[in-house]
């Protein structure tokens, strides 16, 4: 029971931040069409960001202001480069994000260097929330719980119920008519772009410090984060948000039951796991669990 309670939170921790990793990406594809490879990138910037604003004012200050550099940045790329290859497709589009992954990872190289960085969990949330069986659930992790789930609960909200989630959703379908009413279209699609950006880099300020700071974080998370768009649904923001949770329980559940396998143990396999989670989903649901746009 102690283990199994253990790793539901365990799980339930790591698939939320998941969550806030893939809603911008989920986000960018749903309202733009856009599938931007450059996703894992400004999840690493956001956590980079966070580790050099963190030293300057501390840890809330970069929890504030790194989401909205690196949305700022995002929302520039946009306007300045994504928007004028807009006009040759999508694979232009994917393209010109997977040169700037690449851009990025050299950049944060050459500022930061190629080894980790020393970012840690602020003091005020170092301890534990509670000890359950003589084991300590860290306050840090519930923190990141909970802010994932105030993501998702604002999303939602501004989606359905607000004018601007309105405005964004009607410019994606009918844009001439939204331009019509007097909204500048190419600017709400650079505000999804940035809000995207910014939802990684936040999800970077939390997990720089809860796992490792380094410049292969971005290729690490970047393919998880596209198993957990596609198992979703592309472009269902509800579809990212279970996917998340399956994958996390999944990955932590294989770890916590390292059970024999023939020569193997489970642990061994638990990075293939989302992998293999992919194929039998697209197999069985070609556009995900919950998707709303065709792949």
């Amino acid at each position: 029971m102690e283990l199994f309670v253990l790793s539901l939170l365990n799980g339930l921790s790591y698939g939320l931040l998941l969550f806030m990793l893939s809603a911008g990406l989920t986000l960018i594809f749903s309202l733009m069409g856009v599938l931007n490879f450059a996703h894992g990138s400004f999840y690493m910037l956001g956590a980079y960001f966070a580790h050099t604003l963190a030293g300057l004012w501390g840890f809330w200050w970069a929890l504030l202001l790194a989401p909205l550099l690196v949305g700022g940045l995002a929302a520039l790329f946009h306007a300045q480069v994504l928007r004028r290859v807009a006009a040759h497709g999508h694979v232009a589009e994917l393209l010109v994000t997977f040169g700037l992954s690449y851009v990025l990872l050299e950049v944060v190289q050459l500022v930061w260097g190629r080894g980790p960085v020393d970012y840690r969990v602020p003091v005020s949330l170092s301890g534990s929330l509670f000890t359950l069986w003589d084991v300590r659930f860290p306050a840090y992790r519930a923190f990141t719980m909970a802010l994932a789930l105030i993501v998702l609960g604002g999303l939602a909200l501004w989606l359905r119920l607000s004018r601007g989630g309105l405005v964004v959703q009607a410019a994606l379908s009918h844009p001439q008519a939204v331009q019509c009413l007097g909204h500048n279209v190419p600017r709400v699609f650079m505000g999804v772009f940035g809000c995207g950006a910014a939802l990684a880099a936040l999800a970077g300020v939390l997990g720089g410090n809860a796992f490792v700071t380094e410049p292969g974080m971005a290729a690490t998370v970047g393919s998880i984060v596209f198993v957990v768009a596609v198992v979703g649904g592309l472009g269902s923001l509800w579809g990212a948000f279970w996917a998340s949770l399956l994958m996390g329980l999944l990955q932590t559940a294989a770890v916590s039951w390292d059970l024999p396998l023939g020569g193997l143990r489970l642990s061994q396999l638990a990075p293939l796991l989302p992998y293999a989670l992919l194929v039998l989903v697209l197999a069985l649901y070609p556009r995900g669990l919950m998707g709303q746009r065709e792949s």
